[in-house]
């Protein structure tokens, strides 16, 4: 089963949309197997993003990211990493399709309210940076049968 790692980053956690994100992975049938509601301390955010390290913007997200709260969260299912970057829609609010998060909560770029995993490779790596395998919970829910195949 596919995991990937989903964040609610500072935005969305100040504006109150946990409960809003939380519940559209769920309608998609996605499963969530661990959560935690954290402040992201420098050496977690530096590492998470450390493929942007020398942009122009770097300085900015490591400042954003660590700002306030954040709800770190893994989901899995099928296709769980393309399921749920299309429920959060393209970085570029602007530019996200109608119906998805970014689209119907967000601006800008810069607060596009969350973070998902953009690759299988990339998920498992980010699950195992942002969780301890202690902490995710294999379960199964008794409608998996008419969600997954």
């Amino acid at each position: 089963m596919e995991k990937t790692l989903v964040l609610v980053k500072p935005d969305g956690v100040q504006r109150g949309l946990i409960g809003e994100v939380i519940s559209r992975l769920e309608k998609r049938g996605l499963r969530i197997v661990a959560a935690k509601f954290m402040n992201v301390n420098l050496e977690l955010a530096e590492t998470h993003y450390a493929i942007h390290k020398g942009k122009a913007f770097y300085p900015g997200l490591i400042s954003y990211i660590t700002s306030a709260p954040v709800m770190a969260m893994v989901w899995e299912g099928p296709n769980a990493v393309a399921a749920v970057r299309q429920t959060m829609g393209a970085t570029r609010p602007t530019e996200a399709a109608p119906g998805s998060l970014r689209h119907d909560f967000a601006l800008e770029v810069g607060r596009n309210l969350t973070h998902a995993s953009d690759s299988y490779e990339n998920g498992e790596t980010e699950v195992d940076l942002w969780f301890s395998q202690a902490e995710l919970v294999e379960w199964s829910r008794a409608n998996d049968i008419w969600i997954f195949e």
